[in-house]
């Protein structure tokens, strides 16, 4: 949070705000300074935002920068459900909603400005259907759309001309420039002019000179064209030689062939010519124009950020796992026919072999074709190179034979080669029976000389022999570094006698400098320590009177606001006094019907109606009250007679209960009657 208030700050410091703020200035604004604030941001961004908020209605304010915020697709932090605490906050202000969109706003301006701009032509408005239906408004639509598609291609174009490297002050240097150079040879063709006309028969002499002109550029055209059927000269032989070729090896395939072999190689060439004319080239074009179409689509679309770009991966990862789990559900589900999906995945499998061989034939015939190209090419080459063609018949017959007279000579040489390898290994097998033998010997040397008390002694004598030969090395060098160092020491003892001799005089000129020196120094450190207190002196000033700046300018800021206040009441007391005089006027006025207007004649008809219904409502509260205890003694009567009809139908139900559980029994012609 810290490093986006610093941004934030940074950026208002610089143009084109210049708000002169720090951190805690910044963060002890009030929220209508930090709205305001935010709408000089908007109105860098869009000009048209560019206003005092203190001169508009807060939900104008709110309402106006939700619309620009929407056309520059601002997301703010957050679910899409805290989107009416967002505008809550936008209203009155507050720092965790501002703060933010600063910080988003200042980090992409120039991105916002182009967006902010194309949405003054590019955002479409909304017409209902029923207004369409009306021709002209259907043919001024029409107008409309056709200039924001054209729009839209100039827009294109120029920002191609800006990406492109040419600036117009280079444009226009170029044309000044050519300018000149016309006005130069104008002022040349007319010194020209007037020397000619001194010339007799200069008409003469100047058609002639044009025609030599026009002869010449003729003669330039012709030998271009010239130039143009040596081209086309050498590409037709080309097409011959390969014509020639394919001849050639139609006529060797056909002398070995049999019309059988030829018929079913033709037939082969003509069932692959059908697969891909029939199969595989309508599939490519419609993968091609697929292609084309998504990316036409995606060409006339907007300009889209990196906000966009994360939200169209998104929903790609989601339909991606979607088709997964599709995959996997009707992988586990139980297929109807076994065999049918069998052949399936075998057709579907022979059909993706077949695609893949027809391409690797498609490619190993263009293969050929570049081959016999380039071979025809170096032909070509060789034969302007030094004259030579390619060798054919009996001249490559003698070219193989002498290949293997080479051949023969290489394979002798690769003898001897090998012979002398496997001598080189016999040696080296030599030396290594020897240093075995070598250290036999010295092994059986150590046993003698352990055997004679004397063990070392070889070692030893060896030692002293190569330790003396390094002490005769080291003498010999000693003796040489010795005269080397005397010598030295002589050189560099007469150097520092010159270097002295040279340095006295610049030493006596030093000695006063140093004096002067000293003394410049402490007139130097006696004026510093008084810069030092002016400057410090100057800086408690500076700071004092800008506190009573920031001072001044809040009471300014204060003044302002108490003024506008002012203003506005002063506004409302105008309206209300200009109401009153209407009103006088009105009700002045010996005219029926603007008396009638008067608010005095309609007030007092709605107080006199008011009056009315109020004695209406009294007078029948009055009746309420008369008639309260008589009907609330009928109520009391209705509810007993309700509660004795209740237990009536109790009592009929117990009855019929009772009589329900009763039996009756006949026995000898008599009823019983069994309870």
């Amino acid at each position: 949070m810290s490093d986006q208030l610093k941004f934030i700050v940074e950026k208002l410091n610089k143009e084109p705000f210049k708000k002169n703020l720090n951190l805690i200035t910044f963060d002890s604004l009030e929220p209508m300074q930090l709205l305001q604030v935010l709408n000089d941001v908007l109105g860098e961004i869009d000009p048209r935002h560019s206003l005092d908020i203190r001169e508009e209605m807060p939900d104008q304010t709110a309402k106006r920068m939700l619309n620009i915020l929407g056309i520059l697709k601002y997301k703010p932090p957050g679910n899409t459900g805290d989107m009416n605490s967002f505008r809550q906050g936008l209203v009155v202000g507050s720092k965790p909603i501002i703060h933010p969109l600063l910080y988003w706003l200042l980090q992409k301006t120039n991105e916002l400005k182009k967006r902010a701009y194309l949405a003054r032509f590019l955002v479409k408005m909304d017409v209902p259907a029923e207004f369409l239906q009306d021709d002209i408004v259907f043919e001024t639509y029409k107008q409309y759309e056709e200039l924001m598609e054209n729009f839209k291609t100039l827009h294109k174009e120029c920002e191609q001309l800006k990406t492109s490297g040419f600036s117009t002050a280079e444009i226009r240097r170029d044309i000044s420039a050519m300018e000149e150079e016309k006005d130069q040879l104008m002022k040349r063709v007319e010194r020209l002019k007037k020397r000619v006309e001194t010339v007799q028969n200069h008409h003469r002499m100047l058609e002639i000179a044009s025609q030599l002109r026009v002869e010449k550029e003729r003669e330039e055209s012709l030998a271009q064209q010239k130039q143009e059927q040596r081209n086309q000269l050498f590409s037709a032989e080309q097409k011959l030689q390969r014509a020639q070729q394919q001849l050639k090896n139609m006529r060797h395939a056909a002398a070995d062939a049999k019309p059988e072999g030829l018929m079913k190689r033709i037939e082969e060439e003509m069932k692959f010519n059908s697969y891909m004319v029939s199969e595989k080239l309508p599939k490519e074009l419609e993968n091609k124009r697929l292609t084309l179409g998504f990316m036409q689509r995606v060409v006339n679309e907007q300009v889209i950020d990196q906000s966009d770009l994360t939200e169209l991966e998104a929903k790609i990862q989601d339909v991606n796992t979607e088709i997964n789990h599709l995959i996997e559900k009707r992988m586990r589900s139980d297929p109807v026919d076994d065999k049918l999906t069998l052949f399936r995945q075998q057709a579907s499998i022979i059909s993706r072999k077949k695609e893949t061989k027809a391409e690797e034939l498609q490619e190993a015939k263009e293969e050929i074709a570049n081959l016999e190209r380039e071979i025809a090419q170096k032909s070509s080459q060789s034969r302007d190179s030094d004259g030579s063609e390619m060798l054919r018949g009996d001249e490559f017959k003698r070219y193989v034979s002498k290949l293997r007279g080479k051949s023969l000579v290489f394979k002798k040489k690769r003898q001897d080669l090998a012979e002398l390898t496997a001598e080189y290994g016999v040696l080296q097998r030599t030396e290594q029976v020897l240093k075995q033998r070598h250290d036999s010997i010295q092994q059986q040397l150590q046993t003698i000389e352990q055997k004679r008390g004397i063990s070392g002694f070889s070692d030893t004598q060896e030692e002293l022999e190569r330790v003396s030969a390094l002490k005769s090395e080291v003498d010999e060098m000693k003796g040489r570094t010795l005269d080397d160092m005397s010598n030295m020491v002589k050189k560099l003892n007469s150097m520092i006698e010159a270097k002295k001799s040279a340095l006295a005089p610049v030493i006596k000129e030093l000695r006063p400098l140093r004096q002067k020196c000293q003394e410049l120094t402490q007139v130097y450190d006696e004026k510093k320590a008084q810069y030092d207190s002016c400057a410090a002196g100057l800086e408690s000033n500076c700071s004092k009177l800008e506190q009573e700046v920031r001072g001044l300018q809040e009471e300014c800021s204060q003044a302002e606001t108490q003024y506008h206040y002012i203003n506005l009441m002063k506004k409302i007391g105008e309206v209300q006094i200009q109401r009153a005089a209407d009103e006088m006027k009105a009700y002045v006025s010996p005219d029926s019907q603007e008396r009638r207007k008067a608010l005095r004649d309609q007030y007092s008809k709605n107080i006199q109606e008011q009056e009315n219904l109020g004695k209406k409502l009294r007078e029948k509260q009055k009746s309420i009250r008369e008639s309260h205890g008589p009907n609330m003694k009928q109520v009391k009567m209705w509810k007993d007679f309700e509660q004795l009809m209740k237990c009536k139908k109790m009592c009929f139900l117990k009855q019929q209960n009772q009589s329900s559980t009763e039996r009756i029994i006949q026995e000898g012609g008599e009823d019983r009657l069994i309870l």
